[in-house]
């Protein structure tokens, strides 16, 4: 297949935007990694019309794909984890085309893991967890125990990147995978769950139980990022928070992280006199 998209690719790496150009190709008969294409084509670009372009292509009974990405989008996918099979597709795909050693750097960089963006990494994989949690908790105590099952599916999803996040390495498609090597006490939380003769709500209670377990004890590390950049300045708003360039990040997920972090006694609260008798503005702070 690669002969056969030779003269595309080619065409975009003489463009002196391109940075890099990836094939992956199909393992399995029928395989999601490649959205079931035979071959797909990642080319990443300085910059572009647009941030994300994708084409495709039929030969005889073969298709193709094409994604061409821009580097500022590539390493959005990267930070937030948004794209999960993008992180595949840059360990497994063969570079075939490399602008001054960009896609060589790029996965080196991905491999030594810079210690200040798996702090990131981790803040935004706690968060979510902890929404997927409490609202699954809310379910369970509702007896809305298939809701309840799904929040608690999703937490441990996030509690299983979150782990690998722990051990220094991305988290790829394969999660599980890799947690059942790094964090075996994790893996069977999953394998309780979803392999358990236990009736559902028996089940639900053993795993809110251990995930508040794991919950509580990685708690100071995924408030470790949120906590550096709170201490930048003396107190903070809540849409000051919002706006600041690395929260935006945490998306729909900020606010209910904090509240759990004031509870947790991490992030601080003083009030504000507001114009009105006995209303205070809520300012957040982190103790010195």
């Amino acid at each position: 297949m690669e002969q056969i998209l030779r003269p595309i690719y080619q065409e975009r790496a003489s463009q002196e935007s391109t940075l890099g150009v990836v094939l992956i190709e199909k393992r399995e008969k029928v395989s999601p990694i490649t959205d079931t294409f035979d071959s797909v084509l990642l080319i990443i670009t300085k910059e572009n019309d647009t941030s994300v372009f994708t084409k495709h292509y039929t030969y005889l009974d073969k298709k193709a794909a094409m994604h061409i990405v821009t580097e500022k989008q590539l390493r959005k996918w990267i930070l937030l984890g948004t794209n999960r099979k993008i992180v595949d597709w840059l360990f497994r795909g063969r570079i075939i085309y490399d602008r001054n050693e960009f896609m060589e750097k790029l996965k080196t960089e991905l491999k030594d893991y810079p210690f200040y963006g798996r702090k990131i990494k981790m803040g935004i994989e706690f968060a979510k967890l902890i929404r997927r949690y409490l609202e699954g908790k809310v379910f369970f105590e509702e007896k809305n125990y298939m809701d309840a099952y799904n929040h608690i599916v999703e937490s441990l999803h996030h509690l299983a990147r979150l782990a690998v996040l722990e051990n220094g390495l991305p988290p790829e498609v394969t999660v599980w995978s890799q947690v059942k090597q790094m964090e075996p006490s994790i893996y069977k939380l999953y394998e309780e769950l979803i392999l358990s003769d236990e009736p559902i709500h028996k089940r639900l209670e053993l795993l809110f139980l251990a995930s508040e377990f794991h919950i509580h004890s990685r708690t100071n590390d995924g408030a470790q990022h949120i906590r550096e950049v709170m201490e930048k300045q003396e107190s903070w708003t809540i849409q000051e928070l919002h706006e600041q360039e690395e929260l935006k990040n945490y998306s729909s997920d900020l606010e209910v992280f904090i509240e759990y972090l004031v509870e947790k006694d991490l992030i601080s609260i003083k009030g504000v006199k507001t114009k009105s008798e006995g209303i205070f503005h809520r300012y957040y702070y982190v103790k010195s």
